[in-house]
């Protein structure tokens, strides 16, 4: 029995080892805050959420789309997959309850074991065919569907009823039949369960005929001895259906590890949904492309861990960057740049985990790895100065990258002057292009946003974030040409209640810098 929930064609691995960005990716997206709102609490959920979503880049279109119906379904019957996942769990919490694993090395103990976990598993394979055979109409997607048919095609009734048999018999409550051969020396070899001949005669003829004649021996009640070795006989005796049953009871078990595994992911897609919902936030399923589109376009995209952490609706935006493989973003200080870039990140790895995205609507090539490069604050346990240290992250990541793979930069090379950080940015992004790499990059280095503005107009798309004329800020980015000014008097003003009188002879940018430092 397999759930094929996560893959169409084979079970998810939560062992496979993450990508080597993945704490980068965790830090710069902030994705625990999604992780924690998918788990609603629940440790378990968490971890799964962490390792589906960290682990999606290897996934294709059509796992995508496999996985978006699976998900409608759930969002249509939210009790009865709550239900599945509730069974699974109980599968899986009184076996382990039951399971003396330190007597495991016995044929005896492992028998029994095992049939006391094959009939908890029994039991609720039945409860799970019932839902599958209350709720199959309610569900559409290919995974449930196959799923709910498996479940009902090899879990009827006369089934579970031979198995409770066979199970009941194996507990040999009238003793063990066995036979064995005299090998060399007189030892005794070649040992058989076997099965007792069931009596024909009715009950009036057995009591009153005479029992058939039996060559038997009685133990002594202190002969220890004599009882270790008829032990180690039965032992040996039943070695054979121990281990057998054994392997079956692993078997059923493993399925119902699965099917919790990979139905976790989907309750955490119903907690998050719910959560979003309680805010009136928008969400939709994207429409995946294959990687190499250069296709890009979004409305009221919005960064959904600043609106969990908020508790309210976050800004939106609106894009098109299609056949554009560079987006700059530039603006005033404190308008929306990182969230926005911080949204473009979150959606890519909800996209191809197959999940909703927090937008209105949202299209998108895959990507082939997702990549960010931020700007770090002062750490005491650097070893060398921060523009040394992001020069070394870059090394890294341009180690791992591929083609086709998507890298998103937060002010990035901003730790030294202008003219030489705009530079190092300017043959990164170069060289990255040349690559065919799609490039998010949030600026506030002037020279390197009008140097692609000049070079790249029909290649990159230009994004800035909105100010209005009185200095507030929306949130939003627009699309529009870098300007030489990030206003950072607006944020002096809003601090100290006037502009300095020394700023205001001073270049724009410059007093910028100052007031962003």
């Amino acid at each position: 029995m397999k759930a094929f929930l996560l893959h169409g064609e084979r079970d998810f691995d939560p062992q496979q080892p993450l990508p080597p960005q993945a704490t980068a990716l965790t830090q710069d997206l902030e994705l625990e805050t999604l992780f924690q709102a998918m788990a609603a609490g629940d440790e378990f959920l968490l971890d799964v959420a962490r390792k589906v979503v960290l682990s999606v880049m290897k996934n294709d279109i059509d796992t995508i789309l496999y996985r978006q119906e699976i998900v409608k379904d759930c969002l249509q019957n939210p009790g009865a997959v709550r239900q599945l996942y509730d069974l699974a769990l109980e599968a899986v919490t009184r076996e382990k309850k039951g399971y003396w694993g330190f007597l495991s090395k016995y044929p005896g103990s492992i028998l029994h074991d095992a049939i006391q976990g094959l009939e908890i598993f029994t039991e609720v394979l039945r409860k799970l065919r019932g839902v599958a055979e209350e709720q199959s109409g309610r569900f559409q997607s290919r995974g449930f569907t196959a799923l709910f048919a498996m479940l009902r095609k090899e879990l009827s009734d006369e089934y579970l009823a031979a198995v409770q048999e066979h199970l009941t018999e194996l507990r040999f409550k009238h003793g063990v039949l066995l036979s064995a051969e005299l090998g060399k020396g007189s030892a005794t070899c070649n040992f058989l369960l076997r099965k007792p001949h069931g009596e024909t005669r009715g009950w009036l003829a057995r009591l009153l005929s005479r029992a058939p004649a039996r060559y038997t021996f009685r133990l002594h009640p202190r002969d220890e001895a004599g009882g270790r070795i008829l032990t180690e006989m039965r032992d040996r005796g039943i070695n054979h259906v121990a281990s057998a049953l054994g392997q079956s009871r692993d078997h059923v078990l493993s399925f119902f590890v699965t099917l919790r595994t990979e139905l976790a992911f989907y309750a955490g897609c119903l907690n998050l949904h719910e959560r979003l919902a309680a805010m009136e936030e928008p969400s939709c399923f994207p429409r995946p492309a294959p990687a190499g589109q250069r296709r890009h376009s979004f409305s009221e995209l919005y960064d959904v861990c600043l609106a969990l952490t908020m508790g309210r609706k976050a800004v939106g935006n609106s894009a098109d960057a299609e056949d554009k493989s560079l987006v700059i973003i530039t603006g005033a200080n404190q308008g929306g740049k990182s969230t926005f870039l911080r949204s473009a990140g979150l959606a890519q790895l909800m996209m191809q985990c197959g999940m909703f995205v927090p937008a209105r609507s949202f299209d998108a090539e895959l990507c082939t790895d997702l990549f960010t490069h931020y700007k770090r604050e002062e750490d005491a346990t650097m070893k060398s100065g921060k523009l040394d240290e992001e020069l070394a992250r870059m090394s890294d990541i341009a180690d791992l990258i591929r083609p086709d793979s998507l890298v998103l930069f937060n002010e990035s090379f901003a730790a030294t002057n202008e003219r030489e950080g705009s530079e190092i940015a300017r043959q990164v992004v170069s060289a990255l292009l040349e690559k065919r790499v799609k490039v998010f990059f949030v600026t506030h280095q002037y020279e390197f946003a009008r140097g692609f503005f000049e070079t790249e107009t029909n290649a990159a798309l230009f994004l800035r974030a909105e100010r209005k004329a009185d200095g507030t800020r929306t949130f939003r980015v627009r699309e529009g040409e870098p300007l030489q000014t990030s206003f950072g008097e607006d944020l002096y003003r809003e601090i100290f209640g006037s502009a300095p009188e020394a700023e205001t002879a001073a270049p724009a940018h410059t007093a910028a810098k100052r007031a962003s430092r």
